[in-house]
């Protein structure tokens, strides 16, 4: 493979490469939890939010539906930092995605079982790891304005 182009980039970056895929399998993974919550509690597209008043399952699916609808929102600044912290700390920033991932996967799990509170479990520490990664990109972009 002809790798002309991404000299600039560290060979540890490839770890941030793979921790960003590894999330679009979780997303894929949540997306399906979301399509087996539409067909147990009867929600039926493109309804995004099912309403109490028409379905007694409403508050079930809407938590299942919220906690990968945060997890969307939450995305693009993910993968900015680690893009661009990954650059800078590749080994770092791969960790903190791997800790981002982990508490993500909580997070939903806990958000699914219809109490909100259950997401702040372990998946309270995602917005440390943002946190970290944030950090990163900061350390990052003060470098390269040092050089």
């Amino acid at each position: 493979m002809d790798m002309r182009g991404v000299e600039f980039l560290p060979k540890e970056y490839g770890y941030v490469v793979l921790v960003l895929v590894l999330y679009c399998f979780l997303n894929f993974w949540m997306a399906g939890q979301v399509g087996n919550a539409r067909k147990r509690y009867k929600v039926a597209y493109p309804t995004l939010y099912a309403v109490e008043s028409e379905n007694k399952d409403a508050k079930l699916f809407n938590c299942v539906q919220r906690g990968h609808q945060n997890s969307l929102e939450m995305m693009p600044m993910f993968f900015l930092l680690m893009v661009l912290g990954g650059m800078g700390h590749p080994c770092v920033c791969s960790a903190l995605g791997v800790v981002y991932i982990v508490t993500r996967y909580f997070y939903f799990t806990g958000y699914a079982t219809g109490d909100p509170e259950n997401r702040l479990s372990i998946g309270k520490y995602a917005f440390l790891a943002l946190l970290g990664l944030a950090i990163c990109t900061i350390s990052f972009g003060v470098n390269l304005l040092r050089r």
